[in-house]
């Protein structure tokens, strides 16, 4: 019996959020179908090259950003 998986549940997968007979499934699946296996190992580059971005704003920004909320302060 040939089982189909939504790109939900292989996103899940590369993301280590299935349960075990579910990630079993898959990887049961990742050896017979070269079709899924490809999609998979896109996912895990696209997992690899977000983990990589930055996840803070620049220096500049957060200086730009600062600047601006001076201009909110009351003058006394």
């Amino acid at each position: 019996m040939i089982k189909t998986f939504t790109h939900e549940t292989l996103l899940r997968y590369v993301y280590n959020e299935l349960p075990a007979n579910e990630q079993q499934a898959i990887e049961q699946a990742l050896q017979h179908d070269a079709e899924l296996a490809a999609s998979c190992a896109d996912l895990l580059l696209a997992q690899q090259a977000l983990n990589g971005l930055r996840r803070t704003p620049s220096q500049r920004t957060t200086d730009s950003i600062l600047q601006y909320s001076r201009t909110f302060l009351r003058k006394e």
